[in-house]
């Protein structure tokens, strides 16, 4: 004769299967973006045509293959929420940078320059647009290399996707 389970280890048992599925994997479209945005760049995207801030025209490259720069990097953290240059939403604790000219998305590694750290982010905005800046962090992204305020950092296009953890 079968052994029938009892109420309270099926009720259980649905509980915790409704609790694990919200551990599953997703992979449709979702509103809010933790800058897991892998695609390729798309040069004819709107997001990568020249555009003007404060009266000067930045002209995206079509190519990120070898960039390399140093100089100063800052971070911003109080727009998240808002729709990054391709759409996205930005998320202050994510992995992710603006950069005026790099083609959207990129893939780079930030090197802090004063402590040897560094972080694999992915380009999906703009900015930074204050004078002698190059790059500008998520909160999440300047916290991993210990970046507080402004420093000074090597930027290095990564000819691979990244893995946003």
């Amino acid at each position: 004769m079968p052994q029938l389970i009892p109420t309270k280890a099926l009720g259980i048992m649905l509980l915790m299967a409704a609790l694990l599925s919200g551990c599953a994997m997703f992979s449709g479209s979702s509103s809010r973006s933790t800058g897991n945005d892998h695609r390729s760049p798309n040069p004819n995207a709107a997001y990568n045509k020249p555009y003007k801030v404060h009266g000067v025209t930045y002209y995206p490259l079509k190519s990120a293959a070898g960039y390399r720069e140093v100089g100063t990097a800052s971070w911003y953290g109080s727009e998240s929420g808002n729709r990054t240059a391709m759409g996205t939403r930005f998320v202050s604790h994510g992995l992710t940078a603006a950069h005026k000219t790099l083609p959207l998305p990129s893939s780079v590694r930030v090197t802090n320059l004063t402590n040897g750290r560094h972080v694999d982010v992915l380009v999906n905005d703009r900015g930074p647009f204050k004078k002698g800046r190059i790059i500008d962090l998520s909160h999440g992204a300047a916290k991993k290399i210990g970046l507080h305020g402004i420093g000074k950092v090597k930027v290095e296009y990564l000819d691979r996707k990244i893995s946003q953890k």
